[in-house]
């Protein structure tokens, strides 16, 4: 959403702007690869950039990559780099070309934001066939995952496709089929292979399919290496898996910065690992990508040098390389260029910082990269001082509270489209729909390294009222195509709103709505009342969900809206509380449809999942009509750790039931983010 306001900067430094040179230049001096030119596919290589800035900087440095025949594309967006002896160097860009081969661009530029001036730099880079040491039949090598394995066919006809299958020598499992591909002649056809059990040999080949006749490649031999010596999470099967349609569960463990730091693991259903991504501090796996690879939030320094915390979005592929990244740095330079009141960075301000002070400090929960033309959406959180007394706040100082953007990122990472729950019309007293003055139920808040929360920069101690106020915790997107609708029109975003209790529309349409809230669903809210009715199906004394998270719609946007319902305000005082008869107090596992003319909410199903997690979770329908649902935190016994269980139940048209007759499949194992079902690596839930 397009808004106007106010310019601001960086940090400190770039404030040194204003008393720059009347021409400040900028001249990139280098872009050096690690490996010399050619390189075959699948080869890891790192580039390094320097450059010099007549003004006092900081210079920053975006890679972008042209492939043959191709387009430029940003892999890697503007970041800080390092300056020593009046020279700029660029953080290391790790470029691994996994697609076609052909002579590629390497593009750097370096630009100083304070005074905008900026220079780039191009060098080619030649990249072979894996093909060409073997001739015309397939090949296969490894890569830095020791359970992925990449493997090259010659080029098939236009107008066909190719797919990989493959199977353990054994024959013990049925074969995996990856995705079709177009094929793109003379160009050789690649594919990341992944899915396979450690130190196991496999048969695999390729299956081209030219206007309905399938044709095999010869086959060639695999053996997957070891599991690093890492902790890899352990899983114990609860309840045996009757329904092997889905055999796949991809997992994303989290440890809030415990040790050890388990990997992201995709198992069987007897838990066995078959996939990994590498230990990261806390990483959020948000979503599996079409054709196999990954978005993720990661820690790590970019431009604001106080935190690590959720400061990079990434898409990984299969093997774990970074194909594609952007960070918050850049992130609140796109906001400011579309003139966002609340979207700069939080280290601009004065200690204490003034009531309207707003920032974008990390990205958070969820991204998305089901728009149309393969536009991501991403949580963003942001923070805004508030004059005292503001959600009831009894410090009598200006008070602190948390809300939540999301922002619409185009094919080359940059920000075109956002959502601010503080600034809907540069007025910044947050939308009529949901006033700031709209407390949450359970009153949580956010101080310094607080679990589960953002960073925090604003507070400052007998200033600031002495926790900020989580006022939002939005935890899920999901794009809904059409509103549903057989007519065709833009689609809006519905974002689950865990502090509030609520669902929301927000009207997007595309890229050219509003920003509008358009509806919201979920119990009432400090006396506001939600926009629908629910129909209590199943004579439940708390019919609706609550903290809830990983809302979608099933079936393309047909429907059901599947719901994973926490419960932390229904099992709250204000709640049920004391009051909870068994089970009553378990987080449950929902689908409900819902009518937009009728402003009706009907249960299709209430799952009591068999224990209560106070946060996290998700929920998806599969396309057999059963349900899976991650119960992600459940507090087993004194004596037993808290585990997350991975639950596969069939539907059933009457009252919610626990047991073995509805659990299909259960498997235990450590504290989740997320969960998922799936029948392989390369064909993710629809939501």
């Amino acid at each position: 959403m397009k808004l106007p306001g106010s310019i601001r900067f960086l940090f400190p430094a770039l404030i040194a702007a204003f008393c720059a040179p009347a021409f400040a230049t900028v001249t990139v001096v280098s872009l050096t690869p690690s490996v010399t030119s050619p390189k075959p596919i699948g080869t890891s290589i790192t580039w390094t950039a320097t450059a010099t800035d007549s003004a006092a900087g900081p210079l920053t440095f975006q890679f972008n990559i042209t492939p043959p025949n191709g387009q430029l594309q940003v892999i890697k967006d503007f970041n800080v780099g390092t300056q020593s002896s009046g020279t700029w160097t660029s953080l290391p860009f790790m470029w691994v070309p996994t697609g076609i081969e052909g002579t590629y661009k390497i593009e750097v530029v370096a630009k100083d934001f304070a005074t905008k001036d900026s220079n780039s730099l191009t060098v080619s880079f030649h990249v072979s066939p894996l093909l060409a040491e073997t001739g015309v039949n397939p090949v296969v090598r490894r890569t830095v995952n020791p359970l992925v394995a990449l493997f090259s066919a010659p080029s098939c006809p236009a107008g066909s496709t190719m797919r990989v299958s493959f199977q353990p020598q054994s024959g013990t499992v049925p074969a995996t089929l990856t995705n079709w591909v177009n094929c793109h002649p003379p160009y050789t056809m690649t594919f990341e292979v992944a899915g396979m059990y450690p130190r196991t040999a496999y048969n695999l080949f390729a299956e081209t399919n030219t206007a309905g006749d399938i044709s095999d490649s010869p086959t060639v031999t695999f053996t997957t290496g070891a599991l690093p010596k890492v902790k890899f999470p352990s899983f114990k099967v609860v309840n045996a898996a009757s329904d092997t349609t889905y055999p796949l569960i991809l997992h994303n463990p989290i440890t809030f910065g415990q040790q050890p730091l388990f990997p992201d693991v995709a198992t069987d259903l007897q838990g066995n690992t078959i996939w990994y991504y590498p230990p990261h501090d806390n990483n959020i796996l948000t979503r599996p990508l079409p054709g196999g690879g990954f978005l993720v939030i990661e820690d790590s320094y970019a431009w604001n040098t106080i935190t690590t915390h959720g400061q990079y979005l990434r898409q990984i592929d299969l093997a774990g390389n970074i194909v594609r990244e952007t960070n918050i740095g850049a992130v609140q330079q796109g906001l400011l260029a579309l003139g966002s009141v609340d979207g700069g960075p939080c280290t601009v301000f004065p200690n204490p910082a003034p009531v309207g002070s707003a920032c974008v400090g990390a990205f958070h929960h969820d991204a998305i990269q089901t728009l149309p033309n393969g536009y991501i959406a991403a949580l963003v959180d942001e923070e805004k001082i508030f004059r005292a007394g503001t959600q009831g706040d009894t410090s009598g100082l200006p008070v602190d509270i948390i809300g939540d953007m999301f922002v619409v990122l185009d094919n080359n990472l940059q920000v075109v489209w956002y959502w601010d729950v503080f600034d809907p019309a540069g007025g910044g007293d947050g939308y009529p729909e949901l006033p700031v003055t709209r407390t949450n139920p359970l009153k949580e808040t956010c101080g310094g390294g607080s679990s589960g929360c953002p960073p925090v920069f604003l507070l400052s101690p007998g200033n600031i009222a002495n926790l900020a106020h989580d006022w939002m915790h939005a935890n899920s997107l999901y794009y809904w195509p059409n509103d549903g609708s057989s007519v065709s029109q833009p689609g809006d975003i519905i974002i689950s709103v865990r502090n509030q209790d609520s669902v929301f529309k927000i009207d997007y349409k595309d890229g050219k709505g509003s920003g509008k809230i358009l509806w919201r669903m979920g119990p009432p809210v400090d006396g506001s009342p939600s926009d629908f009715t629910i129909v209590n199906t199943f004579n439940d004394p708390w019919p609706w969900f609550s903290h809830q998270h990983d809302v979608g719609i099933e079936n393309g946007g047909a429907g059901p809206m599947t719901i994973f319902d926490n419960g932390n305000t229904r099992v709250s005082p204000r709640g049920l509380g004391s009051n909870c008869k068994p089970h009553d107090c378990d987080s449950r596992g929902m689908a409900v449809t819902f009518s937009e003319t009728s402003m009706i909410v009907t249960p299709v199903v209430s799952f009591d999942l068999g224990g209560y997690s106070t946060a996290m979770g998700s929920a998806q329908l599969l396309d057999n009509g059963n349900y899976f649902f991650e119960n992600p935190q459940v507090f087993v016994s004194a004596a037993a750790a808290v585990l997350g269980f991975g639950q596969e139940i069939g539907p059933t048209p009457a009252a919610p039931q626990i047991g073995p007759a509805d659990i299909l499949f259960n498997l235990s194992g450590p504290i989740h983010y997320r969960g998922w079902q799936m029948q392989n690596l390369y064909f993710p839930p629809g939501t």
